[in-house]
């Protein structure tokens, strides 16, 4: 098998293992990442310092408007601990942020967040 075989897969393309984009981590630094919490870019643009892999900056784009965690996995096809290394890289750079699950900016939940927990205790 020549070296350039061993990289490619014929039925799902290039291979690339989970360690090789996050350089051997399995944990992000700094705090972890909930699947619920919400993940939203910054808005500071990555210039130069952006050094990492093309994940990173699919991830990046993908956070211009806010997501769950758990919607990056489903939509990036990587693996959960891949996705919060990532995160991990870009929240150190000031490129990303996290805000837990339906708590909006103010700090105060919305009407439709009331309205969910009303129905709820009805439902009770």
């Amino acid at each position: 098998m020549s070296p350039s075989e061993r990289w490619l897969d014929r039925d799902a393309g290039p291979v690339v293992r989970p360690y090789a984009m996050t350089r051997g981590r399995t944990r992000p630094a700094g705090e972890g990442f909930a699947l619920i919490a919400v993940v939203a870019a910054t808005g500071t643009p990555p210039g130069d310092r952006l050094r990492y892999a093309p994940e990173h900056l699919r991830i990046l784009r993908r956070c211009a408007r806010p997501v769950p965690v758990v919607d990056l996995v489903a939509d990036s096809g990587l693996p959960l601990g891949v996705v919060r290394v990532l995160l991990g890289d870009l929240r150190e750079e000031g490129l990303v942020a996290v805000v837990p699950a339906g708590a909006p900016a103010g700090g105060r939940p919305g009407a439709g967040v009331l309205k969910e927990v009303l129905s709820g205790l009805r439902a009770l």
